[in-house]
C-alpha cells in the first residue's frame, strides 16, 4: 500500500450493515499492510480540538522556569511536563527536539486500579489548560472504543472484545511542542524513528507536516491529514495481541525545510 487510507467512522457507527462491513475491511485491511489509517467523521468536535490546541500553545509559551514547576522527576514524564531534549527512541543516542506534557486516566469509579496511577499534574496558572484537556481525553477515549470495535470485528472476534481491556484503561494524552530549530540538528531528528507500545494510537491536528511512516518496502512515506480528520495507527500491544497480523510500523517526524527552521510544531 502506497498510501495511508481514510475512513468514515461514521459508516461504521450509523451506516448500513454492509457499509459496516465495508469500514470494518477497509480498517482492518490498511492496519495490515501499513499500521496506519486517517479517520474523519470520528466524533471529536472541531471546537474541542481547537480549544485544546488554544491551551497547549498558551503552556509552552510559558517562562521555562514556570513549566519546569510541572516536571516531576519521580514521574519519569507519565505525568505532567517533559523538558526539551529529554526523551529520545529506543536505540538512538540522539535527543528528540521536542517538549511535552501528559495527562492520564482519571478513574471514577471503585476500581482497584486506580491506586495504580499517579495523580495528573494540574497546572495553576492555566486552569482551562486542565480541563479542555481532560474532556478531550474523555473524547478521544470514546473514539478509541469505536475503532477498536471495528478491529474486533475484523479480528473475526465479538464487537466489545476490548471493551473490559480499555476499561480505565492506562491511555495518555500528550501535548507536544517542537520548538523552532534554532542550532543545525546534525543528525536529530524531531521525532527519531520508532513504534508505540500501546493498543493505538489518536494523533489529532498536527499543525504542521513533518509526519512519516515506514512502509513495508522500507521507503518514508508523508502522512497528512485534511482538516477534520485524525490519524490513527497500530502500537505494539495490537501487533503482539494478533501475532502480527496487525502492524505496529515505524514513524518518524523530520525536521522541516532550513527555511523553516523558524517555525513550531505542535501535535497531541
Amino acid at each position: 500500500m502506497d498510501h495511508v487510507p481514510v475512513i468514515d467512522l461514521s459508516e461504521f457507527l450509523t451506516g448500513t450493515s454492509d457499509r459496516k462491513r465495508k469500514v470494518v475491511n477497509e480498517i482492518g485491511g490498511a492496519f495490515h499492510e501499513v499500521g496506519f489509517v486517517t479517520v474523519k467523521n470520528h466524533g471529536i468536535s472541531d471546537k474541542l480540538i481547537d480549544e485544546l490546541y488554544r491551551e497547549v500553545k498558551a503552556f509552552f509559551s510559558l517562562p521555562d522556569d514556570i513549566k519546569l514547576k510541572y516536571e516531576v522527576a519521580d514521574l519519569a514524564g507519565q505525568r505532567g511536563y517533559t523538558s526539551f531534549g529529554r526523551e529520545h527512541a529506543k536505540g538512538s543516542n540522539l535527543a528528540d527536539l521536542k517538549e511535552f506534557f501528559q495527562f492520564g486516566q482519571m478513574v471514577t469509579d471503585e476500581d482497584p486500579i486506580r491506586k495504580e496511577y499517579p495523580a495528573n499534574v494540574w497546572v495553576a496558572e492555566l486552569p482551562g489548560f486542565n480541563e479542555v484537556a481532560i474532556n478531550a481525553y474523555r473524547s478521544f477515549e470514546i473514539a478509541g472504543a469505536h475503532l477498536l470495535r471495528a478491529i474486533a470485528l475484523y479480528l473475526e472476534l465479538p464487537e466489545n472484545y476490548f471493551e473490559k481491556k480499555i476499561h480505565n484503561g492506562n491511555s495518555i494524552l500528550r501535548a507536544i511542542h517542537y520548538p523552532p530549530i534554532t542550532d543545525d540538528p546534525k543528525s536529530a531528528l524531531r521525532a527519531e524513528q520508532h513504534e508505540d507500545i500501546n493498543l493505538i494510537t489518536l494523533l489529532v491536528g498536527a499543525s504542521t507536516e513533518g509526519l512519516e511512516v515506514r512502509t513495508m518496502n522500507g521507503e518514508w512515506m508523508p502522512v497528512t491529514a485534511l482538516p477534520g480528520q485524525i490519524v490513527v495507527n497500530v502500537g505494539d500491544m495490537l501487533q503482539r495481541l494478533t501475532n502480527d497480523r496487525l502492524k505496529s510500523t515505524s514513524h518518524r517526524v523530520v525536521n522541516p525545510p532550513e527555511e523553516l527552521w523558524g517555525t513550531s510544531r505542535y501535535s497531541i
